[in-house]
């Protein structure tokens, strides 16, 4: 999972503002924390869609600590990030992933579209044209607050079906 840390502080015109030390040209604001935040993301996201025009390295997050704010990248962005840079190591090209899976240029563009909603299958063919499988690894998120089990109640459209199957068996209903 890719977290980067970024730093909030208070402007001096009253708003929010946000840089990455991970990503030195992303900057944003917002009138408040959550503002800034909720922008935080987009901007993340926008510095990383230029590396890969402009065919650079994405930089690796660096630790982080508990103070420090963070932003998860979206699981289809990191795993378009992880094809970019498996790319980038073995210097396969566009025009050469294209010929692989045997598709026109455009859809690879679009496995490289970090806004694009490309289908996870596309994904794990083109890591595996690479020599490269995918793996999910889905962990309890960190809490600072424990969390309430949350209770079962019959909700009235599960009664309703019951109801409407018992009736379709010529059972009585309630």
């Amino acid at each position: 999972m890719l977290r980067y840390p970024f730093v909030l502080e208070r402007d001096d015109n009253d708003t929010m503002l946000v840089s990455f030390p991970d990503i030195p040209e992303v900057h944003t604001f917002g009138d408040d924390e959550a503002d800034a935040v909720r922008r935080a993301k987009d901007a993340l996201v926008t510095a990383l869609e230029a590396r890969i025009r402009d065919r650079e390295a994405i930089p690796k997050p660096s630790a982080i600590t508990k103070e420090m704010f963070t932003i998860t990248v979206p699981v289809l962005v990191e795993l378009k990030l992880g094809l970019y840079e498996t790319m980038r190591l073995h210097k396969v090209g566009r025009a050469a992933l294209a010929r692989t899976l045997d598709v026109h240029m455009p859809q690879v563009d679009r496995l490289l579209d970090l806004r694009h909603q490309s289908r996870l299958d596309l994904l794990e063919t083109a890591f595996d044209s690479l020599g490269f499988e995918v793996t999910v690894v889905v962990s309890p998120r960190v809490r600072t607050q424990p969390v309430a089990p949350a209770r079962r109640t019959r909700s009235r459209s599960a009664s309703s079906s019951r109801s409407a199957s018992k009736a379709r068996r010529g059972r009585p209903t309630r």
